[in-house]
């Protein structure tokens, strides 16, 4: 398996992974999963989107140096957390600002575990 598919799959399962928390987080929110399953289920892709867009972000170079990768991840973090947070009508900060985190931590487990 090349550097780059590897590096793609772990990002993916990371993104999915860190949605599972952001169900979690998600569902105490809302006040519970009945009711609000699109809303949830909404916010999980968005976190496996966001993988999606690191894996294949492997080349992209904002600034030199091993800051370029969380850089990278905490601003393409906040661009696909975006996207979820406009369409919530700017109502769920807290899953904006952990879109910044988990793009951090989908860029480090893909250099870690991808090289």
């Amino acid at each position: 398996m090349n550097k780059l598919n590897k590096r793609l799959i772990i990002s993916l399962i990371t993104g999915a992974l860190l949605g599972v928390i952001c169900i979690i987080g998600g569902t105490a929110r809302a006040g519970g999963f009945k009711g609000n399953e699109f809303f949830i289920m909404g916010m999980w892709y968005n976190r496996v989107i966001m993988g999606l867009v690191l894996g294949l972000a492997a080349e992209l170079k904002l600034t030199s140096g091993a800051a370029n990768r969380y850089i990278r991840g905490a601003l393409l973090g906040f661009a696909v957390s975006l996207a979820f947070f406009l369409s919530t009508g700017m109502r769920d900060v807290p899953a904006l600002f952990a879109g910044v985190l988990y793009g951090v931590i989908i860029e480090f487990a893909a250099y870690r575990f991808a090289g």
